[in-house]
């Protein structure tokens, strides 16, 4: 059971399971991780122990086809389908090729406009959630939710090059602050360049922990990780982020840089 903040009337929320978040959109329901993610990963290009990477050595006579380089694509995913779609369990469901044409309708959406009225969402029958969906038709929903290549070449991709210090790191916490409380989600780009090369991958941020020391911690949808939320913490006494360590990252101090709350970004 882990304590959530609440951002809505001032109201807090103490010991709500791990799937119950602040965010909510217009339909007024809460973010929930077991029903609004995906069920599948994507996968790491490289293979990884205790956070460091090496290449990979596939064995048997074919290599395995992995979906790979699709961080950004289903982070921004998630805030498409809880913007723009509504799922009815109700109804028949569709068959590949409709299907199909109505997630890339659904991702073609700006993330960062305005959600959709209810009477308005395009609907997804015969599933009840994004979960359920991309469990039971994945190849459909990976081929179409976008590719993953294209993200190399985002217009904000610049801005790593910046200088990232505390006050610039102090004014992305504070964004990230500002969307939880609209209700919005935060997609981070999180990476370590120039100082190190160990990650560079984009995570979705949802809600805000409670937390008993001076230290911020939030929620994390990571799409390498469709098991559970992981965990990114603002440490304000030397105003950098830190990303909780796991197979894939050795854990630590990151850079976080907003992705998709604008056009440029």
């Amino acid at each position: 059971m882990i304590a959530l903040r609440i951002y809505t009337a001032g109201a807090v929320c103490v010991g709500i399971c791990l799937s119950i978040s602040s965010t909510v959109v217009a339909a007024g329901r809460p973010f929930s991780f077991g029903r609004d993610t995906f069920a599948f990963a994507n996968e790491t290009v490289f293979e990884f122990h205790d956070g460091h990477a090496y290449p990979r050595h596939e064995t048997g006579p074919t290599k395995p086809k992995r979906f790979t380089n699709h961080c950004f694509v289903m982070s921004r995913s998630i805030i498409q389908f809880r913007k723009f779609a509504r799922f009815d369990p109700a109804l028949p469901p569709l068959e590949d090729e409709e299907l199909a044409a109505r997630i890339r309708k659904i991702t073609s959406q700006r993330p960062w406009e305005p959600a959709f009225p209810e009477a308005e969402r395009i609907v997804i029958p015969g599933y009840r959630d994004l979960r359920s969906l991309s469990e039971a038709r994945t190849g459909i929903v990976q081929r179409n939710i976008g590719q993953g290549w294209t993200t190399y070449f985002r217009p904000g991709n610049w801005r790593i090059l910046l200088p990232h210090g505390g006050a610039q790191q102090a004014k992305t916490h504070e964004a990230l602050e500002r969307s939880l409380e609209r209700g919005e989600f935060f997609v981070a780009y999180l990476t370590n360049f120039p100082s190190s090369l160990n990650i560079n991958h984009g995570v979705l941020v949802y809600a805000a922990k409670e937390s008993g020391s001076d230290a911020a911690r939030y929620l994390v949808y990571d799409s390498n990780h469709p098991d559970g939320p992981r965990t990114l913490e603002w440490s304000p006494g030397d105003s950098s982020f830190l990303y909780q360590r796991d197979t894939d990252f050795v854990g630590g101090r990151v850079v976080v840089w907003q992705v998709y709350g604008t056009f440029l970004q």
